[in-house]
């Protein structure tokens, strides 16, 4: 139950103890890029993630509606683009012009069928200014954050860092350049902040 008798926002599998999927990880990535990166309201996601789950046409868009389509927001509602209009689906489906598109939602790697395959997080608070050198693929280390292209897990290479190697002894050691061995490290220093 979410907060105020509310409805959760997220649908997670209602098991003993709650494990999230991938698909519930990327939700949380676009649920958190709305709240964090461009402040949208609550009340306006909620609205939004209740149209989005209306107007999907099939059984797992109404599951997971944040991650059905590509949303883009303007840092007041949420957007999504139909028949060439971009609809504002925080106002219930009212037509708006094209501000900001939500950085976050680009970092999210579809298969054809529009599934998320991988997730390339945010490793700095500037959107736009973060690179996609660090990548979560369920099919890669287990779904633990890697440098993109290996299987190097960011949580390895800043344990290393934290108990006193260099970032130049780290990127000899795994033969990696020193800026994918910093954001790694950024990667998981995000995550515990």
């Amino acid at each position: 139950m979410g907060r105020g008798g509310s409805a959760p926002l997220i649908d997670v599998p209602r098991r003993d103890p709650t494990l999230l999927s991938f698909l519930n990880l990327t939700e949380l990535h676009v649920l958190t890029a709305i709240r964090r990166k461009h402040e949208v309201k609550m009340r306006s996601i909620r609205s939004a993630i209740e149209y989005l789950a209306r107007n999907a046409q099939g059984a797992k868009d109404k599951r997971h509606p944040l991650i059905s389509r590509e949303l883009e927001t303007d840092g007041l509602d949420l957007f999504i683009e139909r028949y060439g209009k971009l609809i504002n689906i925080s106002k219930s489906g009212q037509t708006a012009m094209r501000q900001i598109i939500a950085g976050a939602l680009r970092r999210i790697d579809r298969d054809t069928s529009g599934v998320p395959i991988k997730l390339y997080p945010f490793t700095r608070n500037a959107v736009h200014e973060t690179p996609s050198m660090v990548v979560i693929d369920p099919m890669v280390s287990a779904g633990r954050p890697v440098i993109s292209g290996t299987g190097l897990v960011t949580q390895l290479i800043a344990e290393r860092y934290k108990a006193g190697e260099s970032i130049n002894d780290l990127a000899n050691d795994y033969e990696r350049g020193t800026e994918e061995i910093e954001e790694a490290i950024r990667c998981e220093l995000q995550a515990a902040a």
